[in-house]
């Protein structure tokens, strides 16, 4: 017998669906999350999230794991949070990972290959640079981190600046989704050139922390506080061997 007020089950199950996506998009754009900070975004109880991600879960979109904490560790059990898998950013990410990758691949192949995906790599960059380049500069000195990551989310990075953790005294730009991921893994030149490029247009060295293209939830890239009094060009002579060497992977 149905319920007064109920509504058809098809209706129902369009809401559930749209409901499920919008936990699977807060994800994307906000990183591995609890689910106390999901029902907050979404204002949803936790019990619904809870449901809502037990469904995602079964459906391979999701997958629960343990919290990754950066600097001082407080006491207790970190805490469960639920990050997109590999096919929970397909369904959000419809490129040409394949055919790129075995284009990057067939040059590598070839005589000095190596450093042609690298010179690709920085080639890339560089013409994405201008939109980047223009919202730092016309940003405060102590903005300018912020700045990037509302340029870099407008090419679909879902980019946050925050305050590195304690002791280390800076910034982490955090990138939440990455278009490219799938063909870095296999090409670190392309998260290696992100890198230095960072590192030359904020006037510092810059730390690689974590990649999505390495089994990380989130590319985080930690900026020393020193970033905004640093000299560019002093930096830009440096990015090979101070940035570079982290890039594209996890720290030892």
């Amino acid at each position: 017998m149905k319920n007064v007020g109920e509504a058809p089950q098809e209706e129902l199950a369009t809401g559930e669906r749209s409901t499920r996506n919008r936990v699977a998009r807060s994800i994307l754009d906000h990183g591995p999350s609890t689910v106390a900070e999901l029902a907050g975004r979404l204002g949803l109880t936790q019990a619904a999230v809870r449901r809502h991600l037990d469904a995602l879960v079964a459906d391979d979109v999701v997958e629960a794991r343990e919290q990754r904490v950066y600097g001082t560790r407080t006491r207790g059990r970190p805490a469960k949070v639920f990050a997109l898998t590999d096919c929970g950013r397909d369904a959000f990410d419809q490129s040409y990972d394949k055919l790129a990758a075995d284009a990057l691949r067939w040059i590598a192949e070839q005589e000095g290959g190596e450093q042609a995906i690298a010179a690709f790599a920085r080639a890339r960059i560089a013409g994405q640079a201008g939109a980047y380049r223009r919202a730092v500069e016309s940003a405060a000195p102590d903005k300018r981190t912020e700045a990037l990551a509302k340029a870099l989310s407008a090419d679909g990075y879902a980019a946050t600046a925050r305050s590195a953790p304690r002791p280390q005294q800076g910034e982490q730009l955090c990138q939440h989704h990455c278009p490219v991921a799938h063909v870095a893994e296999q090409f670190p030149q392309l998260c290696e050139a992100e890198t230095e490029f960072f590192a030359e247009l904020l006037g510092t060295h810059v730390q690689r922390l974590a990649t999505i293209a390495h089994g990380d939830g989130v590319c985080t890239t930690f900026i020393p506080k020193t970033s905004h009094a640093s000299n560019t060009s002093h930096t830009s002579t440096n990015t090979d061997n101070a940035s570079a060497s982290t890039a594209g992977r996890n720290p030892a």
